[in-house]
């Protein structure tokens, strides 16, 4: 006969502790469960919804909510950047649209071939970005970031040549759009006009940097409509899950050509991408300078730790079309006029004048009339400069004996022996 178990009422769960277990549970997280948070460094968050309305064979975009009157907000004060510094972001910003309104002008006298591209409204974010990289960094600018190439040291003659297909230009007339750069000297690699290859391209950059011993940031943007396509996916997700120190800023500028973005993604902040690949993101105004080059020096800084790679959202609205031939009239007037409001260029220039003082109002119109005649001087340059001779169409096509040496640029990769016959570098010795 079975013994009898008398230890069965000792068994019995007690409901009062089993209670104050789960409690316990609920609010202490699990060792393997994972939070994100997205920083959000601006100072408003304008909510806006757009619909799509017809009218009789017209159709168009109206704002259906959010407050268009409210004054643009102070500029938040940067964690890093020295009165020179701030003023001279705030003269490469002024450079940059000086330069892109004679781009334009030079458009409207037949002097260009092709269309052009502004970033009108986005100086702070390509400025103060690139401002943010050091010598040994690459950058990998898009349409609208002209602001970056020339911090990176291109010339406003290189531009305006550039887009006149002049031989003087970077790519020697062959080319009348922004395809230019300098991988020998600016560490500048050209656009690519199919949106999102710049990103492995520059992930490519930073990993070949890695194996010749070097740890550099490595930063190219892309727009509110780029950052849907497959590559931008595959090239992110490879820079992180090779720990490449690739910075990414996302332009969400609102209008994917002239498709808005309530209609094109459904996630309130593209930065909440970043969760996916487990890297960080932030969210900046892409019209507050200080925040731009704050966000992309953290992000700098981090690439050159060998902590991998960021994708910063830069919200802010593109002032033009999509290219010159686009007058954007789907935009709707209002959004016009409260993004005018939060122009980067006036915004700074505030800050700079009334609310840290360091800049008068005389400094300040000389130092734009120093900018408004270095553009003069540049663009009789451009204008005079002879176009390519029919015959030079034939050169650089194929690489001749000797026309250049493939070398590394930060040093030969350090290597040790593997198993078997074969050698691996440390660095992908260091990746397993």
């Amino acid at each position: 006969m079975a013994k009898k178990n008398t230890s069965s009422s000792k068994l019995k769960p007690n409901p009062k502790a089993r209670r104050a277990q789960l409690g316990a549970r609920r609010s202490k997280p699990a060792a393997h469960s994972r939070t994100y948070s997205i920083p959000d460094y601006r100072l408003e968050k304008p909510d806006f919804i757009l619909r799509q309305v017809r009218v009789g064979d017209q159709v168009r975009y109206e704002v259906e909510s959010g407050d268009l009157l409210k004054p643009a907000p102070p500029l938040r004060e940067s964690k890093y950047l020295s009165k020179q510094q701030l003023i001279e972001i705030y003269r490469w910003m002024l450079l940059n649209r000086r330069m892109e309104s004679a781009l334009e002008a030079l458009y409207k006298q037949s002097k260009v071939v092709g269309g052009v591209y502004f970033g009108l409204g986005q100086e702070a974010c390509s400025c103060a970005s690139a401002y943010a990289l050091q010598k040994d960094d690459w950058v990998g600018p898009m349409i609208r970031n002209q602001g970056s190439t020339l911090v990176r040291g291109f010339s406003p003659r290189d531009i305006m040549m550039q887009y006149m297909a002049k031989a003087g230009s970077p790519t020697k007339g062959r080319d009348a759009s922004s395809h230019f750069g300098d991988h020998l000297q600016r560490n500048v690699v050209s656009p690519i006009s199919t949106l999102g290859d710049l990103i492995p391209v520059l992930a490519g950059v930073a990993l070949g940097a890695r194996l010749q011993g070097k740890n550099i940031a490595v930063m190219t943007y892309i727009g509110d409509g780029g950052q849907s396509t497959g590559v931008t996916y595959e090239g992110l997700n490879f820079a992180a899950v090779q720990n490449l120190g690739l910075v990414l800023l996302v332009e969400n500028n609102l209008w994917a050509y002239s498709t808005p973005s309530d209609m094109q993604f459904r996630v309130k902040d593209l930065a909440e991408r970043a969760i996916a690949y487990g890297i960080p993101g932030v969210i900046v105004d892409g019209t507050d300078a200080c925040q731009v080059y704050d966000a992309a020096r953290d992000a700098v800084e981090r690439a050159h730790r060998g902590e991998g790679p960021t994708l910063i959202e830069a919200k802010m609205m593109r002032m033009k079309g999509h290219a010159i031939h686009d007058a954007a009239e789907y935009v709707p007037k209002s959004m016009f006029e409260y993004w005018r409001k939060r122009d980067p260029i006036l915004r700074f220039e505030n800050y700079l004048l009334n609310v840290k003082k360091w800049l008068t109002p005389a400094q300040n119109k000389e130092l734009i009339a120093g900018v408004e005649r270095e553009i003069e001087a540049e663009r009789e340059i451009a204008v005079s400069s002879p176009m390519p001779q029919p015959e030079s169409a034939l050169g650089g096509v194929y690489c001749e004996d000797g026309c250049h040496e493939i070398k590394p640029k930060y040093g030969m990769p350090k290597v040790k022996a593997g198993k078997g016959r074969f050698k691996q570098s440390e660095a992908a010795v260091h990746l397993k």
